[in-house]
């Protein structure tokens, strides 16, 4: 009987991906998401809210609770966020999400938007909103922060600003020996889905940043603009100054706060011409223009409010999977049930079935979980020596693969760490891997087929 050799095939899982910078937390914002969100949150495709499908027909203030249902279970639905229900009146009630700061929790920053509309649909007005702030608070709370973020959506801005004004006054109240809080920014989005080129062509794509000179809100105006100078984005920005009063970040700045709105171009006309009108409709938002503008305060949020130096990647060998985090507390997870597997607590996981399975890891204060992999362990046939060499062992620089099946192979070297150092296919009979650059020590060369595999162990000089 040949001998077996078991090997783990892995992709990463699209819906949870994990970064550690900046650019890589940037690039997770979906357009999809955003896309599903604005339809469901106007009414124009149903959603799972309370345990069935519904459609929100309506988020007129006097009738938007299952909008606020819809959010809130959203938001509860996402790791270290403690979400809480603001009334503020009869009917109005604001939907809060809150992730504490692990250096500095009582530093606040602030990213909203108001989820009630004047008629129905209404996507631009404000579905586009609430889904961005809904899209960005799906990225940040898979990281630990410095500072704290609040992620806030507003009910009856459209009679007043009412939501929003009873927060800010609540949060400025020093009476009766109330501390101030210290708000250090706040981020509104309100209209941010049209642009008036087709949608999704290439055009000017401006959009406004309506900014006074109201405590430090000029500075938040600069970082939103070395922000646009330091990443890629497809923006044109457009300074108003001094900006429009008439959505929510105006009570912030009634209280001396430090707010912007970012938001479609009004200051070029450039704004949904079906505003405040039931023909506001997710076929007119430009997902792309909508994207683009919540990438950009994702990489505020996330620059202002500071990563946690707390890794929560994974990296794979054939055989398992390992917390790249050196110095925690691991648990992993089994990703199909959302429950913990017992006894798995070490940096290193074997996977024995298929599934789909990730870690959390904790430095004692701060808890990430990790991407999502999915294993399918299969069985299959070992390369003879006659197939498959590979040396020299030990290697100096170049490191060659002979291949005497001229099959079509992947090869993949990871260090004795697990982490994925090279990935190269080919079906040549010698294939040559440069290994000059890398540091000396233990790798591991996984050679795979469609129906054989085999790993060797080599040393690096």
């Amino acid at each position: 009987m040949k001998k077996k050799f078991y090997f783990v095939l892995f992709l990463l899982c699209v819906n949870l991906s994990f970064s550690q910078s900046i650019q890589d937390i940037i690039d997770q914002v979906s357009n999809a998401n955003l896309q599903l969100s604005v339809t469901e949150i106007s009414g124009e495709q149903p959603a799972m809210i309370n345990g069935a499908m519904q459609t929100i027909t309506n988020r007129v203030q006097s009738n938007n609770d299952l909008a606020a249902s819809y959010i809130q279970e959203r938001l509860q639905a996402l790791s270290n966020l403690s979400v809480t229900i603001q009334d503020f009146n009869t009917n109005g009630k604001n939907v809060l999400a809150t992730q504490l700061g692990q250096t500095n929790p009582e530093d606040i920053y602030l990213v909203c938007a108001h989820y009630d509309s004047v008629t129905t649909f209404c996507a631009d007005d404000n579905a586009t909103g609430v889904s961005a702030v809904l899209e960005i608070a799906r990225i940040l709370s898979t990281q630990c922060l410095d500072k704290t973020v609040v992620y806030a959506l507003w009910d009856e801005e459209e009679i007043g600003l009412l939501g929003a004004n009873f927060y800010a006054q609540q949060a400025a109240d020093t009476s009766n020996g109330n501390t101030r809080d210290n708000i250090l920014g706040v981020i509104n989005m309100d209209m941010i889905g049209f642009d008036g080129d087709a949608p999704g062509t290439a055009g000017d794509n401006q959009f406004d940043i309506d900014v006074r000179p109201i405590a430090n809100s000029l500075e938040i105006k600069d970082d939103l603009l070395d922000i646009l100078n330091t990443y890629t984005f497809d923006l044109n920005p457009i300074v108003v100054n001094p900006g429009t009063n008439a959505s929510d970040h105006a009570r912030f700045w009634n209280q001396g706060y430090s707010a912007v709105l970012v938001g479609e171009s009004w200051e070029t006309n450039d704004q949904t011409p079906d505003y405040h009108t039931s023909n506001d409709r997710a076929e007119d938002i430009d997902f792309q223009y909508m994207t683009e503008i919540t990438k950009l305060v994702t990489a505020y949020m996330v620059t202002k409010a500071g990563l946690v130096n707390l890794d929560n990647m994974v990296s794979v060998t054939a055989t398992q999977l390992i917390a790249n985090e050196t110095s925690s507390a691991y648990q992993w997870i089994d990703c199909d049930t959302d429950l913990p597997i017992v006894g798995e607590t070490s940096q290193t996981f074997t996977a024995i079935t298929d599934g789909n399975y990730a870690v959390t890891v904790s430095n004692g204060t701060c808890d990430e979980i990790s991407n999502c992999v999915a294993f399918s362990i299969l069985s299959t046939d070992e390369f003879l020596v006659s197939e498959i060499q590979v040396y020299p062992n030990p290697v100096v620089s170049i490191l060659k693969v002979e291949n005497a099946t001229l099959q079509d192979l992947t090869i993949t070297i990871n260090d004795v760490s697990g982490k994925l150092i090279n990935t190269t296919d080919s079906n040549k009979a010698y294939t040559e891997i440069n290994l000059e650059n890398n540091t000396t020590g233990i790798y591991f060369v996984t050679i795979t087929s469609k129906l054989k595999s085999a790993t060797f162990k080599i040393v690096k000089e």
